[in-house]
Parts: structure tokens; sequence; C-alpha cells
């Protein structure tokens, strides 16, 4: 008699059941927070936010999984939550204990057949690393190679589905005590990004996207899928080795500028050159090598692939502010997908736009932002904005707007970390040689094909 249950056939599926359970789970947690809300609704006074957001935080870090992720997520951009939220959610840990080793021989058996041990020369018990939907471990093939395989945590497309209605239920909450932005394209994109973060063998082809966009990029390795070894909830790649990149904090200012201007082609050459962005700004997905010059991007799980007339909305809005040209910056915006727009909205989103380009726009060699902590990156601009939103708008902000920004205040943090100095209007200038939107558009199709990726 096989002891082959169920759950080791197929041990992710988004059941009936577990979505229930998630959902009681999740909702027992938040109703605390639903409570403290409304009660600071009627009696809050100036702490009432502040009141609000430490409650939220606890309910969430309560719930783990994909909603904390979700939190975590929106934490990173500044504009989306007040400062009070923002700060609290920032602070939850992505962290999470590993799942042992009657989990992971499941799992393998699962996705690999029940000789999966015959893939492998050694295959580490202990998992090398844990997050919020899966957890990495160490082995070796039997020709030497060492590699890595992430294993995804069972039900997680059931938690996935209840999660993201509790996370509409919350955001709606915001939208109702806020009112500034409309966050429901924003929602809609958080949605599709961290469904598409579950199927890794999307995720082994986004990894072949990246390497194949940045192969004249020598300074960067990008993982290598081993597709034999790869399924929807089982991801095997090569193993790299790095440093973090907060371990160059205190190098000479010529390294630390030389692994800032690797991360800025790392990040810009794929949205310029092929509408592709890497959405997940965590400090933890880059590796540093070869004493600085070298540099490992990690984690591919969080890939954007743009319209090409989105990237030439932005590319525009560069442009326009640039040149200070008021009527241009409003038909950026417009390209973009902004709804909702007017002269005023549009005057309030230039103090967004001055702040994000503004290291662009200055030829010459400077830190990213003067006199700014890497955490407090944003925020004082997002508040402005906010708070002039909230008398003039709201405004609907498109969904391709959420991880270019999360993107961007990401690697503006890292720049921050590393204390570079660089030039960044002249290497911005440098990766938008022959920049066209047909060009783009043809590039794109014909990356996306290499690797059997749809636009």
């Amino acid at each position: 008699m096989s002891d082959t249950t169920d759950l080791e056939k197929d041990p992710e599926r988004n059941r009936l059941s577990a979505r229930l359970g998630r959902t009681v789970k999740v909702g027992t947690n938040l109703s605390g927070a639903g409570l403290t809300f409304a009660a600071n609704a009627m009696f809050g006074g100036d702490k009432g936010d502040e009141r609000i957001a430490k409650a939220l935080a606890a309910a969430l870090g309560k719930s783990k999984g994909p909603l904390m992720k979700v939190a975590q997520m929106v934490s990173t951009i500044p504009d989306f939550l007040p400062a009070e939220y923002a700060e609290e959610l920032s602070q939850l840990q992505a962290q999470a204990p590993a799942m042992g080793w009657p989990f992971v021989r499941r799992r393998m058996r699962a996705e690999l057949g029940a000789d999966w041990q015959n893939e492998f020369a050694e295959f580490g018990k202990e998992a090398a690393h844990a997050a919020s939907l899966g957890q990495v471990h160490r082995a070796t093939l039997p020709d030497g190679r060492e590699v890595a395989c992430k294993l995804q945590y069972p039900d997680m497309s059931s938690a996935v589905e209840s999660d993201v209605g509790q996370l509409k239920l919350v955001l709606g909450m915001f939208k109702r005590m806020d009112g500034s932005i409309d966050p429901t394209e924003m929602v809609e994109e958080i949605t599709d990004r961290l469904r598409e973060e579950l199927d890794y063998a999307r995720e082994a082809k986004h990894m072949a996207l990246y390497a194949h966009i940045l192969a004249d990029k020598e300074f960067v390795t990008v993982p290598e899928p081993i597709a034999e070894l790869c399924t929807d909830r089982l991801l095997t790649m090569s193993w790299v080795e790095g440093e973090r990149l907060n371990a160059y904090e205190d190098a000479p200012q010529e390294v630390r500028n030389q692994i800032a201007e690797n991360l800025f082609w790392t990040w810009w050459h794929p949205f310029n050159s092929r509408a592709v962005i890497h959405g997940d700004p965590h400090l933890g997905n880059y590796q540093v090598t070869q004493d600085g010059q070298g540099l490992n991007l990690l984690d591919f799980g969080c890939i954007r692939v743009f319209p090409p007339q989105f990237v030439a909305g932005v590319v525009e809005l560069y442009r326009a502010v640039l040149a200070d040209d008021f009527d241009a910056t409003y038909a950026a915006y417009e390209k973009w997908g902004f709804k909702g727009l007017n002269k005023d909205l549009v005057e309030v989103l230039n103090i967004w736009a001055r702040f994000i380009y503004g290291p662009l726009l200055d030829d010459r060699v400077r830190s990213v932002a003067d006199g700014i902590k890497p955490g407090e990156y944003g925020r004082k601009e997002a508040f402005a904005v906010r708070k002039l939103l909230k008398e003039k708008g709201p405004v609907t902000i498109p969904r391709e707007f959420v991880f270019m920004d999360r993107a961007a205040i990401g690697l503006g943090a890292a720049y921050l970390r590393l204390g570079a100095e660089l030039n960044f209007h002249r290497l911005f200038e440098q990766s938008l040689e022959g920049f066209s939107e047909a060009a783009l558009g043809k590039a794109q199709g014909e990356a996306l094909a290499a690797v059997g990726l749809s636009g």
C-alpha cells in the first residue's frame, strides 16, 4: 500500500477548505484593527492614524504569508499609504521559520517523483533561506554543479486567493479614511503580480529573459534555471555566491560608485531597451562580487513587462520636466494612464515627478539625495503630495505605476546606502540612445519570444 497522500500528489491546490480556513484566520486577526479603525474614526484625535497603523501592523504580523508580503510591498511605495502606516508596515519581517524535512520530502516527491533524490549527489536538509512564500535549499547535481532549489510552501494558491479578498477590504478602509488616491487599479496590479509570483515555471522564464537582456553586461550574473528540475512549484537554478550590498557601505568611494553604476544599468537597461523591470527593490536581491566590480541579480518572481507606450510616457515625462514644459507633462501623465486629471492635479503630480527625476535632470556628479536616510527616501515628498491630493483629488493611479514607483524608490535607497556619487543625468541619457517606442516594441517582442513568453 502506498503512503502517498493526496497532499503529496499535489501539495499546492487552490482548495475551498484552505481558502475558508485562511479567511477565518486572517479575518480574525484583522477584526481588531477594524474595531480600532471604527473607534478612532469617532474618538481618534491627533494620534488616531498612529493607533490604527499599529493595530493593523500587529494583525498582519500574525497573518504571515501572502498578505504580510503585500503589506511590506505597499509600505515601500511612498505615495501609496499615509506615513504612519508605511512606517509601521515596513517593520514587518518577510523571514519565516523554515518548514522541516517532512515537508521538503513531500514537496520534492510531488514535483519530481518518488526517486527525486537520484537527481542530486547531495541535498541539504536544512533551508539556506526561508521567506513568506517558500524556502531555498542548497544541493549538488551528479555532475558537480551546485544549485539552489526554491520550494513553495503548501496551499499558497489558496492563501493568496483568500488574502487578496482581505487586501481589498483593508485598502478599501484606507480609501474611505484618506481619499487622496483611488487605489483600485493599484490593488489589481499587486494582485496580479502576487499570483504570478507563485508560478515558478514563469519565474524560470523571467530568469532566462534577464539573462538574454543583460547578456552584453558582463558585470551582471543571472542564475541559470535547470529546466529539467523546474516545475510550477519547484525552481532549481545555479547557485551563486556574493556579499550583501551593505558589506560595501564603508568601501572606498570609487568602489561604491562602481557598484551603484552596475545597479543603474542592471535596472534601467532592461526598462529602456525592453520595457521590463525587476520590481522587487529588496537589497537582498543583489549580491556584490569581484571586490565590487560584479553583481549577482536574484529573485525573479516580481518582474513587470510593460506596454512600450508606458515606457515612452516615462521618457516623455522626463523630457517634459527637463524642459519645464507643463503641457508636455500633462500629456505624458495621460499617456501613462492617469485618470481624472486637471491642471491642479498635474501641478501636484509634478512635485513627485521632480523628486523622482531629480537626479536624472542634474548634469553633474551628485548623490541621489543629500541628507536623506535610505528609509526616509521619498517620504517627505509623498506626504506633501498626499496632503495636496486630499484638497484637489482624488486621482486614479494607473496600475503600471505601482512597481515602477516602488522599484525606483528601492534603487534610490540602495544608492543612498552606498553613498554613491554619479552623474545620473549622463547615465540616463546614454541609456536612451536610439530610443523610440517602435524600436522598443520590436526589441521587446524579440526578447519575449526568445524565452517563450508572451507580452
